[in-house]
């Protein structure tokens, strides 16, 4: 893997799908659920005058609603019918998200007649799973200290890896993603939310072990923009998660 697809990688601000089952199966589910959940509903719903917020009144309660952000408003420009968030933070969890991503795609081809590109798929990596954003040219000349911040070897070498592995096809059940590759997502749509504050983590390790500069926040940057998701221009780096 030389450079991410243009498409493939969105640059956000912060903050166990099964396999696919009968379209019958799933209406029975949801409609037991929406029973159940129409009582918890009506329970949590009758509750004391004094519980309301201040100043509510019937027929005039506040309602809460969330902030709007135009930093946020990249969601709202991926096309999709139905959305489907992964939040990783590990190595594993990494993983199962790009395996559950698949059935996802599986499901909704199934249960909705829905096409890959009828449907938005991020997955956010954070903290540990973060650096299987990064291209292999990263991983080789930087896989001692992405393995030993992010505790991950590779599982055939038990040895720092020298590529991005969820990239490649060879490991099968060896990883959680039992031989669906981070390629084949990306091909059918998959984007990735990648964190800057854990970039900036990873440039500050990588920096303090190979006599770079870590102290500028700027030279950080420099570092994720020539080196992490090769797809990503200065104009956009800027707008990574959880900066």
């Amino acid at each position: 893997m030389d450079a991410w697809p243009a498409a493939a990688v969105l640059y956000p601000r912060k903050n166990n799908m099964s396999e696919e089952t009968s379209g019958w199966a799933r209406r029975s589910f949801l409609s037991r659920l929406g029973g159940g959940v129409t009582a918890l509903g009506a329970a949590l719903g009758a509750r004391p005058a004094a519980a309301q917020a201040p100043g509510a009144s019937e027929g005039n309660a506040r309602v809460w609603q969330p902030g709007r952000h135009a930093e946020d408003d990249w969601l709202d420009q991926v096309p999709g019918q139905h959305r489907f968030f992964f939040d990783t933070a590990t190595p594993a969890a990494f993983g199962s998200a790009i395996f559950f991503a698949n059935n996802y795609f599986t499901a909704n081809r199934s249960g909705y007649g829905l096409a890959d590109g009828d449907l938005a798929v991020i997955i956010c990596v954070r903290h540990r799973s973060t650096p299987f954003a990064y291209s292999d040219a990263m991983w080789a000349k930087y896989g001692a200290p992405i393995a030993e911040r992010s505790e991950f070897t590779d599982p055939k070498t038990k040895q720092a890896p020298v590529s991005n592995a969820y990239w490649s096809a060879g490991y099968g059940n060896l990883l959680p993603n039992n031989g669906v590759t981070l390629e084949a997502m990306v091909k059918r749509g998959v984007r990735l939310a990648v964190c800057q504050i854990s970039t900036r983590g990873y440039a500050n390790l990588i920096a303090a072990k190979t006599g770079g500069n870590q102290t500028s926040r700027r030279g950080s940057r420099a570092f994720q923009e020539r080196l992490a998701l090769p797809a990503a221009t200065a104009s956009t780096y800027v707008q990574t998660a959880a900066r």
